[in-house]
């Protein structure tokens, strides 16, 4: 009976909180869309109808539904996201996602906070008398679910909304509670193996940030494992592990999001955009374009802006 009623009183109080959080996201984004909060790193997403699914590449982050549900696909995995659970992405990862459930009464609303690998680091160093975290997840990106903790950590750090000149003094105390009841809970062996200096995730974070830097220039694969003191064998093996791709693949998808970018928002043509990503032939450009995106480039930007 006692069971009974503390966990109804779990379901009440977590209810509540997301419908406080669900308010305060809704009243802070006046329009459909993504919108960077005063508090460093922390973005609000809004979203009043189901999407088609969008390939980018989304940087190391926490992520948080508290209205609506979401799929998002890495490879050939594909991750279903709702108000229950969290999610982690612990290196920048090119993936694709689709808004599942939402609607004008009842838009998807959520939440990502960016995840600084030094400040993990950092609290790392002090939690060498916490228990030991669950294994570490094979790939860059994990779901699990929501906890108590948690939730009322993103809460408090979305109040501070509120008050604009409390965030630079307590906005970075809580997100170093939120990171330790991240590190400390389900999903914490994925964060400490990237921060930790050494490991072999580290090894490709570091890899990864090599590429973003040079991804218009020829791959060199020799030059890459140098910079990460890693063989070739290996980094080709621990990268795919982590991120479902090779080194190449990776470069060739930020190449094309580039390549979309700079033709929806800058309104380069195709063959001065792919020339710009580093393609040097305009039909294997739209070849690998179209594998990706699923139409040639003009009929892709033209469906774009169309798109409401």
């Amino acid at each position: 009976m006692n069971t009974i009623s503390s966990a109804s009183r779990q379901a009440v109080d977590f209810a509540s909180q997301r419908g406080e959080l669900a308010a305060i996201i809704d009243r802070y984004c006046g329009a459909d869309g993504s919108h960077p909060t005063p508090i460093p790193g922390l973005t609000f997403f809004r979203q009043s109808s189901p999407s088609t699914p969008a390939c980018a590449v989304v940087k190391s982050a926490f992520g948080l539904l508290v209205q609506g549900e979401k799929r998002v696909v890495l490879a050939d995995q594909a991750y279903d996201y709702h108000p229950q659970r969290y999610l982690i992405t612990s290196v920048d990862l090119p993936l694709l996602a689709q808004i599942t459930k939402a609607s004008p009464a009842a838009p998807y609303l959520g939440l990502a906070l960016d995840l600084d690998a030094r400040r993990v680091g950092e609290l790392i160093s002090k939690l060498a008398a916490a228990p030991a975290s669950p294994a570490s997840l094979a790939r860059g990106l994990a779901i699990a679910d929501l906890t108590a903790e948690i939730l009322d950590a993103v809460l408090r750090l979305t109040r501070l909304l509120a008050t604009p000149a409390a965030i630079p003094v307590l906005a970075p105390l809580i997100e170093q509670e939120l990171l330790y009841h991240l590190l400390t809970g389900e999903l914490g062996g994925r964060l400490r193996d990237v921060a930790i200096k050494g490991s072999q995730s580290y090894q490709i974070s570091r890899a990864i940030q090599w590429i973003k830097q040079r991804y218009a220039q020829p791959m060199a694969i020799d030059e890459l494992a140098g910079a990460v003191s890693m063989s070739k064998s290996s980094l080709h093996h621990h990268f795919k592990e982590l991120t479902t791709m090779s080194p190449l693949q990776y470069q060739k998808t930020l190449r094309l999001q580039e390549a979309r970018r700079l033709m929806l928002i800058e309104q380069l043509d195709a063959a001065s955009a792919s020339h710009r990503v580093g393609y040097e032939s305009p039909s294997q450009f739209s070849r690998e374009y179209r594998r990706i995106f699923g139409a040639p480039p003009l009929k892709d930007i033209a469906l774009m802006r169309q798109a409401p």
